[in-house]
C-alpha cells in the first residue's frame, strides 16, 4: 500500500469503529472490534478485518449483519471520508487473537510442567 492508502485505512477505521459502535442497531452484532482495514493501491476494495467476541455462530451472525448492512456502511464512509469513488467493501474474521491466546496458552502449559 501506498502512503495514501495508508492514510485512508487508518481513517476507515476510525470511521468504521464510529458506526458500529453509534449507527448500526442490528441485534446480530456482537462485541466487534476492527482490528485492520487494508486497501488497494488504487483504491477500488477494502478488506476490513473484525474480532468478535463470542462462539462460532455469533461470529457467523455477526459477518451476516455487516453484509447485509454493506450499502449503508458504505454510504456513511463516504459521507465521512472525501473520496472520488467509496472503496467496495468486504469484511473478514481477524484469527490473531485466537491464534495468539493458543499460543499463550501452550507457553503456560509449558511452565507449569517445568
Amino acid at each position: 500500500m501506498n502512503v495514501r492508502a495508508n492514510r485512508i485505512a487508518e481513517q476507515m477505521k476510525k470511521e468504521l469503529g464510529d458506526i458500529l459502535n453509534r449507527k448500526l442497531k442490528d441485534p446480530r452484532l456482537g462485541f466487534v472490534t476492527i482490528t485492520d482495514v487494508e486497501i488497494t493501491g488504487d483504491l477500488q476494495q477494502a478488506t476490513i478485518y473484525i474480532s468478535v467476541l463470542g462462539e462460532e455462530k455469533e461470529r457467523e451472525n455477526t459477518l451476516l449483519a455487516l453484509e447485509k448492512a454493506h450499502g449503508f456502511i458504505r454510504s456513511e464512509i463516504g459521507s465521512r471520508i472525501r473520496l472520488r469513488k467509496v472503496p467496495e467493501l468486504q469484511f473478514a474474521l481477524d484469527g490473531s487473537i485466537e491464534y495468539g491466546n493458543r499460543i499463550d496458552e501452550l507457553l503456560r502449559d509449558l511452565h507449569k510442567g517445568e
